[in-house]
């Protein structure tokens, strides 16, 4: 037998927002497999995700994906050493379906379950794949649901030390992109419409930029876009943005965002005095955040690792943090349970 054989597995489990995911991960961080199940056409007539709707759907999906993940990687479940789940933070109703299968799965196999903080998770994965610890550092976790900043002494010392008062940045993109009549979600289709745009038509607010605080805001920056697609509210309000404004919306909207971003990411990495920014999450995906972080990071002389753009969006194959947790003895009980935190949903359907 070799040595990778002889390697320990373990099967991780993601199911916190609308992506229903497994992977088997080798105990040196090698994915040997990563399953991921869309639910983008349950929720793209909504704007947004339903949370009823995606835990029916990982109720369908969880077993499907399990198995396909086990069967590209080649592995029986008796090869398995642990089961790793994200437990928070999440929707209820979705954490729930994950967990209940890693804890039938890690009942029956009598071996280990190991519960993952999924946004932890999203800085873990800047490290996938480099040759060198990433700890310390200060880790930046933007997505349709989290804009938060953290001092990360270590994989299982995580401190949240900044975060947002009202919308995640995906989650104004999101909305950003149905005021201006483009499709879901929104990041990807406010970049593409931003490549055409001109960003200095429209002035648009940077929401606590000068603060001196660790927050971000970003629900006065969509109600500035939607002033300034279709005006105040009154009887000169027109239903639809102008076709010929979009583009330079879009611009104008995600410079703004971004520049707030990267302001927040250079003020934490100064404070905590690190000399690594770790940025994970799906937004991380997003070209112009990247490229004006890489300026910034240059500037103040520090390590950038953004996440690989395939461990950007929710993934189970970052849950190979577990493998972190299961060294410092954090095994979880079969009593565990999800840990949902605060989420907002507001959507309407698309008319």
């Amino acid at each position: 037998m070799n040595e990778a054989a002889s390697l320990r597995r373990l099967l991780a489990i993601e199911s916190s927002c609308d992506e229903t995911a497994a992977a088997v991960v080798r105990e040196d961080g090698v994915v040997l497999s990563s399953i991921i199940a869309s639910q983008f056409e349950l929720h793209e007539e909504w704007g947004g995700v339903v949370p009823e709707i995606a835990s029916r759907a990982h109720v369908r999906r969880i077993l499907p994906v399990i198995q396909a993940a086990l069967k590209e990687a080649g592995c029986l479940t008796s090869d398995l050493h642990a089961m790793a789940v994200t437990t928070e933070p999440g929707l209820v109703g979705s954490l729930l379906v994950g967990l209940t299968a890693a804890k039938t799965m890690a009942m029956s196999l009598q071996i280990p379950l190991v519960t993952v903080n999924h946004v932890e998770a999203h800085i873990y994965a800047c490290g996938m794949g480099q040759d060198h610890s990433i700890y310390p550092c200060a880790g930046f976790v933007v997505s349709g649901g989290h804009t938060n900043l953290y001092d990360c002494r270590s994989a299982t010392e995580c401190q949240l030390i900044g975060g947002t008062t009202d919308d995640a940045a995906g989650e104004a993109f999101d909305k950003v992109a149905r005021i201006l009549n483009l499709p879901y979600p929104g990041g990807p289709a406010i970049q593409k419409a931003a490549l055409s745009g001109n960003a200095k038509k429209f002035t648009m607010p940077r929401p606590l930029i000068h603060s001196g605080r660790l927050d971000f805001s970003f629900s006065g920056l969509k109600t500035a876009v939607l002033y300034a697609a279709r005006g105040v509210p009154g009887p000169n309000q027109v239903a639809e943005t102008p076709p010929e404004c979009v583009n330079d919306l879009a611009a104008a909207f995600q410079e703004a965002a971004v520049d707030v971003l990267v302001s927040k990411c250079r003020q934490a990495v100064r404070q905590l005095g690190y000399s690594r920014l770790c940025v994970g999450g799906g937004v991380a995906a997003n070209q112009l955040l990247r490229n004006e972080l890489q300026k910034m990071a240059k500037r103040e002389r520090i390590e950038l690792l953004v996440a690989p753009l395939n461990l950007c969006t929710d993934n189970a194959a970052m849950a190979a943090i577990a493998w972190d947790l299961l060294k410092a003895g954090k095994i979880a009980n079969l009593d565990a349970d999800v840990l949902p935190g605060l989420v907002r949903h507001n959507f309407q359907k698309r008319r």
